[in-house]
């Protein structure tokens, strides 16, 4: 019995001299010189960890004897980790330098007009990647962006299929549209701007909700989409992306990096889509999808010079022949009265480009141009238009000393439009007048530092509108970040200026039983926009995490909507005698899991009213509520899985009185899709999946009288059931489709 009580008091005291041999780890982090707080410090595949405090300092405390790889990492550097064996009851100290990480930088441009990484720039802009688009594979980036959160692809017209993109609850007529920098300037810029751009030559799409009214002129008054495209030089040699869906459609983009010569490099693409199935599944006689036949083709060239100062042009051509209506519609029906439809051809040109002047100042020449011409039926309603837009600007960038960065231009912009409406008719309305407006202006910035984490935007705009006069566009900007950046704050003031061109906007004015009334001379729509942004960053073990919360607030004097509800037979454009607001908060988060599952989910919550004779009521077509998802997992490095989708809450639609059958309100509704893929090396990849899964449609009765589309004299405002009126939609016919499609890269 004593031998055992020894053997257990060896084994006892044994144990605890083993427990006793704990360790700690202390040391300081810096990066060149300077400390670093916040910095999270640990044990890989333990739970010990800790951060730096504010003089870079750290301890951990009680560690087992072992191996170990202790890792200091932070947001904005390169991680490091070094091994360490403990033996018993040391005091280690390990000392770490971290190096900035520019590649987790992203660089953009539409804030400032000037290359700058994004956690640097005082205008907060959202950025996504080709990848991104890819988790859901659209035909168009018009469709690609109903996964961006507050970015709402809105359908005008359930006949036409013709849309455009909402911002924050804003109509697309506010919202400018950019290729490369350069605005593509046109009241059609959301409708065919984002149509028919070659996806594989897509590199990222930028977007700056609010104001931008100081550097891209008076109509950026909801925001601007900057789609870029690919350097030729880092463009791979051939890419190609088709797919097919259950639906008919058939999608095909190309994009062919060729050598022109030693010194030329350029960047060519071609987008085709096709779709010519007839599909009627609610049954009103009416194609639920338009019948569509477009291809653009888009080349980008890039100049080496000596100076290596930077010389681009690029063009594109789009080309589209695109109709809905009756399901027995022929070409041979086109204006004719016998069987409905719609049908509209489009033929467009751009071209843009950068010029550095060969100076030694940073000095640059920007240049956009377009050419549209639409030849359209809306039953018998004919409309031919013509738009001719050219806009050049000068600009200059010089830094000041280490505080200021100054930002000079000056531009001018010349716009034609002319169709065969009672809109370009002149005074006497009966002679054809075209709008000629000449747009001169000059604009200027500084961005001053106040500090290493402290910065303050000041801008200011004018400019001479031909016709309206002078426009005077300010804002104000300011920055402050912690000093890892892990915590950012934006603040921003702006003033934002429109005129409105009707025909160009809205198509919704072209079609159904109403006819357009002009309610006296549109006076140009004047705004005031305030935003505040926060950005926090979270790194831990496991995880990487990233969380952007906005609250907006825009006010509008003058502001030009269509009045749907005074006259059922009328679509009244008048400046509105009150005002107008669009408030709300947006809320995204990125996650990214070091197992392979990705999360990036937001949602927006607003309120957009129209004031008038002290009546406040919710703006039509505008959700209070909308979210978005994207949930990917990497089950290797070959194969995947996304899960997106959209969330919207009701929105008020346009009736025709009060004896409209249809509902006031739309329902809760989402599009929700899954997409597996495949790659088999770095050439090959193939996926597919499924769309709309719920299967969500509109109501069966969206289209009213569908089966009286001329409207054969009938008094809408006592028989409002029998007036035909396509103009009430909130989302796509199209319901649940698979698709497939391979992806081919040479590099």
């Amino acid at each position: 019995m004593k031998i055992i009580i020894k053997i257990s008091c060896l084994l006892f005291l044994g144990i605890a001299s083993i427990n006793g041999q704990t360790n700690s780890i202390s040391g300081k982090v810096t990066s060149n010189g300077e400390v670093l707080p916040f910095v999270n410090v640990y044990l890989k595949k333990t739970k010990q960890g800790t951060s730096t405090n504010e003089n870079g300092f750290f301890e951990l405390k009680n560690i087992p004897n072992g191996t170990y790889t202790i890792i200091a990492s932070s947001i904005g550097f390169k991680f490091k980790s070094k091994k360490i064996t403990l033996i018993g009851n040391q005091e280690i100290v390990k000392n770490f330098n971290l190096k900035v990480n520019d590649a987790l930088e992203e660089i953009v441009i539409s804030g400032t007009l000037r290359p700058v990484t994004k956690s640097n720039s005082p205008v907060p802009v959202e950025v996504y990647s080709k990848t991104f688009f890819r988790k859901n594979p659209t035909p168009s980036i018009f469709e690609s962006l109903q996964n961006v959160n507050g970015v709402r692809p809105q359908l005008n017209c359930s006949v036409c299929n013709t849309g455009d993109i909402h911002i924050n609850g804003l109509e697309g007529s506010y919202t400018f549209v950019l290729i490369d920098g350069m605005p593509i300037v046109s009241g059609l810029s959301t409708v065919y701007g984002l149509t028919g751009i070659p996806q594989a030559l897509i590199e990222r799409v930028e977007i700056v909700k609010g104001p931008a009214s100081t550097l891209y002129g008076s109509e950026a008054v909801g925001g601007i989409i900057n789609v870029i495209t690919k350097k030729p030089a880092n463009a791979p040699l051939l890419s190609t992306d088709t797919f097919v869906s259950s639906w008919g459609e058939v999608n095909l983009d190309v994009g062919l990096r060729y050598n022109a010569s030693e010194k030329v490099q350029g960047l060519l693409g071609i987008n085709y889509f096709n779709f010519q199935n007839r599909i009627d599944n609610n049954n009103d006689n009416f194609t639920d999808l338009t019948l569509q036949n477009r291809i653009s083709i888009f080349n980008k060239i890039n100049i080496e010079r000596k100076s290596n100062k930077v010389f681009t042009i690029a063009g594109r051509y789009v080309y589209e022949d695109r109709w809905g209506g009756e399901m027995d519609w022929e070409k041979e029906f086109r204006g004719g009265n016998q069987i409905y439809g719609e049908s509209i051809y489009t033929n467009r040109w751009e071209t843009f480009g950068t010029y550095e002047l060969p100076t030694s100042e940073n000095l640059s020449f920007q240049f956009s141009a377009n050419g549209h011409y639409q030849d359209s039926f809306y039953g018998e309603t004919s409309y031919d238009a013509e738009q001719l837009i050219g806009f050049g600007q000068l600009v200059y960038n010089k830094q000041l000393g280490k505080k200021h960065d100054l930002l000079l231009g000056a531009a001018y912009r010349y716009t034609f439009y002319d169709d065969n409406t009672f809109a370009t008719l002149n005074e006497n309305g009966v002679d054809n007048s075209p709008s000629i407006i000449h747009l001169p202006g000059v604009f200027a910035q500084d961005e001053i530092s106040l500090s290493d984490r402290k910065k303050i935007l000041l801008g200011v705009r004018w400019d001479n509108n031909s016709i309206h006069g002078n426009i005077f566009s300010p804002r104000v900007n300011y920055k402050w970040n912690s000093r890892d950046k892990s915590n950012i704050v934006r603040l921003s003031v702006g003033n934002g200026f429109r005129v409105a061109n009707v025909f160009t906007e809205d198509h919704a004015a072209l079609t159904g039983a109403r006819t357009v009334e002009f309610d006296g001379e549109l006076d140009p729509e004047t705004s005031w926009n305030a935003n505040v942004n926060y950005v926090k960053k979270i790194n831990t073990e496991n995880s990487f995490i990233n969380i952007d919360a906005s609250a907006f607030y825009t006010y509008f004097n003058n502001r030009i909507l269509p009045d749907y509800e005074t006259d059922p037979n009328k679509i009244i454009y008048a400046n509105l005698e009150g005002s107008s607001v669009s408030q709300g908060i947006s809320l995204n988060t990125d996650v990214l899991f070091t197992n392979g599952l990705a999360i990036n989910a937001g949602a927006t919550l607003m309120e957009v009213s129209v004031t008038e004779n002290n009546v406040k009521r919710t703006q039509l077509l505008t959700e209070s509520f909308s979210g978005v998802w994207s949930i990917s997992y990497k089950f290797s490095t070959n194969f995947s899985i996304d899960y997106t989708g959209n969330l919207y809450g009701p929105m008020r639609l346009p009736l025709l009185g009060e004896n409209d059958p249809r509902d006031e309100y739309s329902p809760w509704f989402s599009i929700q899709n899954i997409q597996l893929s495949k790659k088999f090396n770095n050439s090959w990849e193939i996926y597919g999946g499924v769309k709309n899964l719920l299967n969500f449609t509109p109501a069966a009765n969206s289209i009213n009288s569908a089966d009286n589309p001329f409207d054969n004299g009938v008094n809408t405002e006592l028989n409002p059931e029998r007036a035909f009126d396509p103009s009430y939609i909130y989302a796509s016919n199209q319901g649940i489709r698979a698709f497939a499609g391979v992806r081919f890269t040479l590099f």
